[in-house]
């Protein structure tokens, strides 16, 4: 097969696509806000799904938690990551078995996530592969998701066009981010439905995608 009719990279998202995090980010989020004496309801976590950190804090002083942003952010983050040794790493249905097909068919591969490098880096320590060839995090990017700067620094690092990219993401900033970088992006949605638009191509899942699937799907976009 040609060099130019398969993709140069592909780039994940973290959470809600790689790992099913987001029950443990609102769980933090819930125990935050009551702190404080506020409320947080499910449909309060599911609008920062795919938020910057940074950007959330602001949401979470508007309910009432009166710290700053970073000390909101750690405190959230801390509590993920406690989450995430006591209860496990909880994988996306066939994320993992993707992303070992992609690196044995030998592409380059970048985590982009707007959680911090901290908790991205314990995440893929737990996978038993080398898994990425690098790391963009939410605290190394000056205008997060669904800005394109997470995907163009990623596809910068891998000396890569991102043009020549394929992005999976779950969220609708997120794809937002992937589609404004130029990349070829497949959306998997998880905790919010997604549309159907001429810019992305949806799966209902990653279970049972292989290195093939990725292959159609960006000779279809990019012909």
């Amino acid at each position: 097969m040609p060099v130019t009719a398969i993709p140069s990279a592909v780039l994940f998202d973290m959470d809600g696509t790689l790992v099913d995090t987001e029950p443990y980010w609102m769980k933090a989020e819930g125990e935050l806000v009551r702190r404080f004496g506020g409320t947080w309801t499910h449909d309060d976590a599911l609008v920062l799904v795919g938020s910057g950190l940074w950007e959330s804090a602001k949401v979470f002083q508007q309910h009432g938690v009166d710290l700053d942003a970073d000390t909101i952010v750690d405190t959230l983050t801390t509590r993920v990551r406690e989450q995430l040794e006591t209860d496990g790493v909880p994988w996306r249905p066939g994320a993992k078995e993707l992303l070992l097909d992609i690196r044995e068919h030998g592409l380059k591969t970048a985590l982009v996530t707007m959680s911090v490098r901290g908790m991205a880096e314990q995440v893929v320590s737990h996978i038993p592969f080398q898994a990425f060839d690098t790391l963009v995090t939410g605290d190394e990017v000056a205008r997060p998701k669904p800005y394109p700067e997470p995907y163009l620094e990623a596809a910068q690092r891998l000396e890569v066009p991102a043009t020549r990219c394929i992005a999976i993401e779950d969220s609708m900033n997120g794809l937002a981010s992937a589609v404004a970088a130029g990349t070829v992006a497949i959306g998997v949605p998880h905790m919010i439905p997604l549309p159907t638009s001429d810019e992305h191509t949806l799966w209902p899942t990653l279970d049972g995608i292989h290195f093939a699937d990725l292959v159609s799907v960006f000779q279809e976009r990019t012909a």
